[in-house]
């Protein structure tokens, strides 16, 4: 099977070059006694040696035979999980105010979300998002390329961090977005400049390049600022 076949159908090839890994989408890591059944059964199956847990929170069945890609997607009945390629990979989400007590915003409402909207969407690199619902940070937005992080008034919006050889930690971008909707309106306009940008680079390269100030306009709305980017392009 070519190499690009084996990318579309989610496969990812392991180190002995002969199986394969398959990693199912699960949002938020929040995931159904029936999809758990599901995965234990074509795991038995498909006698795959190990299931591990990864850092974007789902499930990579590990040790896949290529002849049974197609058979355990079917049997899986979950969309993919973008775990390569140039594009929003994962959006890693803390339990927020669902579960734990010191949750200040409902990183998981928000999270899923942006996973709703950017998991999968084709970009010049690959980006990580990150929600975390209190400062805390059990999401990580540390170490993403965009987070949210909860406050007692709203939302913290940092930028540029990765890991990697060469890891960076996040920068505040905006304090205390007000509620929900203004927030993922603020990561939808740095997507969307990051995607017309064309860059291949991770967006920690860009916020060296532009500037906080640059980005603050952007993320807030600055249309004169957006149009301004794409004239300078031209």
């Amino acid at each position: 099977m070519l190499k690009q076949d084996i990318k579309e159908k989610g496969a990812i090839v392991q180190r002995d070059r002969q199986t394969y890994a398959i990693v199912p989408h699960t949002p938020a890591g929040l995931i159904s006694r029936s999809q758990l059944r599901r995965i234990a059964d074509v795991a038995d199956k498909y006698q795959i040696p190990m299931i591990k847990l990864t850092s974007a929170q789902r499930l990579a069945l590990i040790g896949l035979a290529e002849e049974h890609i197609d058979a355990a997607w079917r049997e899986l009945g979950e969309p993919i999980g973008y775990t390569t390629g140039l594009c929003v990979r994962s959006v890693k989400i803390c339990p927020g105010t669902d579960c734990c007590k010191r949750g200040l915003r409902d990183s998981i409402a928000v999270g899923l979300e942006l996973d709703k909207r950017f998991h999968g969407r084709p970009l010049p690199w690959k980006m990580k998002l990150a929600v975390s619902g209190c400062p805390n940070d059990c999401g990580e937005t540390c170490i993403r390329d965009i987070g949210l992080t909860g406050s007692p008034r709203g939302w913290h919006l940092s930028v540029g961090g990765n890991g990697g050889s060469r890891p960076r930690l996040s920068q505040r971008l905006l304090e205390h977005i007000p509620d929900d909707d203004q927030a993922l309106a603020a990561v939808q306009r740095l997507i969307d400049w990051f995607a017309a940008q064309g860059r291949k680079c991770r967006f920690g390269t860009l916020v060296e390049e532009v500037g906080l100030d640059r980005l603050r306009q952007i993320a807030a709305g600055d249309i004169a600022a957006e149009s301004a980017d794409r004239s300078s392009r031209k």
